[in-house]
């Protein structure tokens, strides 16, 4: 059942509101199914995954080499028609491979000047490939941009094109050769989505799709511009006040501060911010949207809890040594809003 609602339809129209809510809802049927095509047995990332660019924020995939994930944002990049570049991050990346750098230039009278030369980061889609193998200064650089979608270089400030999206995969940690991201920069990323094996049926379509003689090219269904009309909607979609309190509830429960449960007092070192909260309230409309609803419900809240709450906390050493996951503590989170 939808929730009530705290805005009405009326500030912008009923009819024209819901008939731009359902042609929004079928280009993203589109955008899903030509992903699908493409990406096997991943239809929870792909959601996800659309729910973030819907909601106009940044995403980190998480999973061991070989599950597709650098296939998927070189798929999406084509789907919605933005412009992608892609940065394989390594030990030996500095700051300037990503945000560019200011050139010394002779101009024909003799004058010397500076020029800044763009990085891969001025880009409408930027792939970073294996973020944590790049020392945290390096993963840093990066900051700014997710942000404030532009980069100040030399004292000068750059603003970046729009839509501007960081999709960035990572390798679990405990593989040799990464890093842990910065409490700040995990904090900027909209949704954490991890990427798990396929099944087998899933396993045997990627099999003889990907071997045979052909390969099946993704088809563009959206533009940037298209996108970020989309992103805008998604601002007016309005929430029930049921809704509103849930995702406060939830949130404010992850805190030890201001939780009543004893588990995050006892096992949480520190929880999720008010980006959280801002975090679940743009991807629940998205989701609703994606799924042919005008307003989101507290099935949104419970799907997406995991994927915006999980880089957003940190566990105490006690609850790590009891064999205690972040998963268990949110599990319980939610039980509070069912």
């Amino acid at each position: 059942m939808v929730a009530r609602q705290t805005t009405d339809f009326s500030e912008r129209g009923d009819l024209a509101l819901i008939d731009e809510i359902d042609q929004l809802a079928a280009h993203v049927g589109q955008a899903r199914e030509a992903v699908g095509r493409i990406i096997f047995g991943q239809d929870r990332v792909i959601d996800e995954t659309l729910v973030t660019l819907l909601s106009g924020g940044h995403l980190l995939l998480i999973g061991v080499p070989g599950l597709g994930k650098t296939k998927l944002v070189e798929t999406l990049s084509k789907v919605f028609g933005l412009d992608e570049r892609r940065v394989q991050f390594t030990p030996d990346l500095m700051p300037a491979d990503i945000l560019g750098s200011e050139v010394l230039e002779e101009t024909e009278t003799g004058r010397r000047l500076f020029r800044f030369v763009q990085g891969p980061v001025f880009c409408q889609l930027l792939m970073a490939d294996e973020i944590n193998r790049a020392s945290p200064r390096t993963q840093s650089a990066l900051l700014q941009a997710m942000q404030e979608h532009r980069v100040s270089v030399a004292g000068h400030y750059h603003p970046l094109p729009t839509p501007f999206h960081v999709l960035a995969t990572q390798n679990p940690l405990e593989q040799e050769g990464t890093y842990p991201l910065p409490e700040a920069q995990l904090d900027r990323f909209l949704m954490q989505v991890d990427v798990e094996y396929p099944d087998v049926q899933a396993e045997r379509r990627v099999l003889l799709a990907t071997t045979g003689p052909v390969e099946e090219t993704p088809v563009r269904v959206m533009d940037g511009a298209q996108l970020l009309e989309a992103q805008r909607l998604i601002r007016h979609v309005p929430v029930g006040e049921s809704v509103v309190e849930a995702i406060l509830e939830l949130v404010r429960s992850g805190r030890p501060e201001t939780s009543s449960l004893a588990e995050v007092t006892a096992h949480v070192g520190w929880g999720p911010g008010p980006r959280a909260s801002q975090a679940l309230m743009r991807a629940v409309r998205a989701r609703a949207v994606i799924h042919g609803r005008l307003a989101p419900s507290l099935d949104d809240i419970i799907a997406l809890a995991h994927p915006v709450l999980r880089h957003r906390m940190a566990l105490t050493f006690t609850a790590r040594a009891e064999g205690i996951g972040i998963g268990d503590i949110i599990d319980r989170l939610v039980a509070q809003i069912r």
